[in-house]
Parts: structure tokens; sequence; C-alpha cells
């Protein structure tokens, strides 16, 4: 038996991609910056790689690249430190994607020979478009219908592609908490999200995903104050195979095993985070070998497998860790999950 490991998404972006998205000549050094970003994967072990998000403005905006249906006054989102992202907000209908996630991945297959997981953002992230007013000749529901069919349509188009993984990043899970503690949004969010994963089979459920943190951000957080558990126990609700969530970083890691141990289903592989990165110090492959030990405790070794906390640069601005640190993380990683396997399987 094998411990899988695999990485969340974003890595930082190269120098010359920061110095051309500055003057407006981002395009340019585009494949140059993959090319690179894949040999490095290829450096620490990996099996399963992404190309980093080296073009993406951020994993959530995405989808609307060269849409004139917006205004930039929609959700503002405070971190800790003090800065905020701000999401846009839909002026007219119909909703519909200026880019979908596939165009990143065949870009990337064709650079490497390695599998890839493709990251998408969820539908309940994207439903926060909508204007609280709402949008005169445009209801609601016919903005959720489209929403919906444009998020299918940005999994299933990666899959047809070939993707190991499509992993839906779901970072405002535990945000929705802190707009409604009584839970209510983030039920919402996990129905919407559900409309969509129902749409596909049992077999390709296996190969879809879903990523949770407390949101990274120039390592800041916006929702790192609200308790993991009592996100935790709707989580698990979603109809997907796989769950990546952030451990590393969490100052109780055992209670929140115990949670995880508590409502995760038969069915479900949990990857559970033993890299920090929003801390810049290195872990050794000793000291991830030892978390997944840990974590072993309370999941089953044949649902386990081990992931990073949160992407290491979500946003394409995002120049808080280098890219030095992210990959001798990401080398940390595999290496600890190899020593762990050794120490698990011999039980």
């Amino acid at each position: 038996m094998t411990l899988f490991t695999e990485p969340i998404g974003s890595i930082p972006r190269t120098n010359k991609l920061l110095e051309g998205i500055s003057t407006n000549n981002f395009e340019s050094f585009l494949d140059e910056a993959i090319i690179e970003t894949i040999n490095e994967f290829e450096k620490t072990g990996s099996i399963i790689i992404t190309d980093g998000e080296q073009s993406k403005s951020s994993f959530v905006t995405y989808p609307l690249t060269g849409l004139t249906n917006l205004h930039n006054s929609g959700m503002r989102i405070d971190f800790a430190d003090g800065h905020h992202r701000q999401l846009p907000i839909l002026t007219s209908g119909p909703f519909k994607f200026g880019k979908y996630a596939v165009e990143y991945l065949k870009n990337a297959m064709s650079k490497s020979k390695l599998k890839f997981k493709q990251a998408v953002i969820s539908a309940s992230a994207l439903s926060l478009l909508y204007p609280p007013d709402g949008i005169a000749d445009y209801p609601k529901n016919e903005f959720i219908e489209d929403l919906l069919n444009e998020c299918e349509k940005d999994i299933r188009l990666c899959l047809e592609q070939g993707a190991e993984k499509v992993q839906t990043d779901f970072t405002e899970g535990r945000l929705s908490l802190k707009l409604d503690p009584s839970g209510g949004v983030l039920q919402h969010f996990i129905d919407l999200n559900n409309q969509v994963f129902n749409r596909f089979s049992e077999f390709e459920r296996k190969k879809l995903g879903i990523h949770v943190c407390p949101g990274g951000d120039h390592d800041s957080t916006h929702s790192a104050d609200i308790d993991y558990l009592d996100f935790l126990p709707k989580l698990f609700d979603l109809n997907v195979g796989n769950f990546y969530l952030q451990l590393a970083s969490e100052p109780d890691r055992e209670k929140v095993l115990e949670a995880i141990q508590k409502y995760m289903k038969p069915n479900q592989m949990i990857f559970i985070g033993v890299i920090d990165v929003l801390n810049p110090s290195i872990e050794s492959a000793e000291q991830v070998r030892d978390r997944v030990i840990e974590a072993a405790k309370y999941i089953p070794v044949n649902q386990l497998g081990t992931t990073d906390d949160c992407g290491f640069a979500p946003f394409c601005d995002d120049r808080s860790t280098s890219r030095e640190t992210a990959f001798a993380k990401i080398k940390a990683r595999i290496e600890g999950t190899k020593l762990a396997e050794k120490v698990l399987l011999l039980h």
C-alpha cells in the first residue's frame, strides 16, 4: 500500500512573471514560468503535480477573465493582518465563465508526463457575485442555474482532459461561520456545491475533491479564529471522494483529528495538511513523518494521504513566500510521507 501525497495548487510566481504583471507584459513570460515550475515539482519527487497556477490571477477569479458584466464593488474579505481582498459583483446576466480551468490543464499537460491535478473554484464562492438587491431581468434562480451549469462544465472538461484529480477550493466554508454563526450560510454553501457534485457519477466523484483552509494570503488568514470543530461536521456531507484539510497550522491538531475521525465516512480519502505554508520555517522530513503517524491514530491508513495546508500563493501578487521555500517544503512533504509509509506499513 502507498500513502498518497498531493499539492494543493499554487506556487509563488517567478520573478519574471511578477515583473511582467507589474509592467503589463505578463503573457510573454508564462510558458517559461510554467516549465520552470513543473521542472521544480519533478525535482521534489512528486507523482501528482500542478502548473503552480502561474497564469491564474487568483484561485477564485480565473473564471472572470475577460468578463465585462462585473463591477469591483462586491464582497470585501478582511484578513487578520489588516489587508483585504474584494470580490467583483455581477451587473447583468447571463453568467458565463470567461475562462475554464481546462485551458491551464491542457497547457501544463503538454509539458510533462507526470499526472496533473487541477484546482477549480466552488459554486458557493462564485454565488457571492450576485448582488443582494438582485438584477433586473436576471432573477437569482436563473443565475444559480447558469452558475451550476458553468461549474459542472469547468470540472467535466478537466476530467475529460485527463486530470488525475479535480479539486474544488472551498476556503469560504469556514469564513461562512463568521458571516453567519448560525450555520445557515454554510448549509446553503454545502447544498449548492452538492448540486454540482451530484451531476457526476460515483466513479467520477472518486476523482473529485474539496480543499478547505482558513484562507491564506500574504501569510495571514481570514477565518482562523473560527473553531474548526464548528465547520467539520457539515464538511463531510459534501459528495466527493477526497478531502484536503489544513491541519499543520492548527494549534490543537489532535482535537481536529478526533473530529475528523468522528465525522468522516468510509468512502472518503482524507489528505491532511502536514506543511504550514504560512510559516517560513521549512519542516523536516521527520516532522512530517511524525504528523502522519499522529494522524494515523485517528484515520485508517487506507484512507489517509498528505498535502500542504493551502496553496503557497493563491493570489498572483503574493510574494510572502519564496519559490525556494515552497519547493523545499514540498520536498519535505514527499520525503516525510515516504518515511511515515515505512513505519505505518510495518504495523
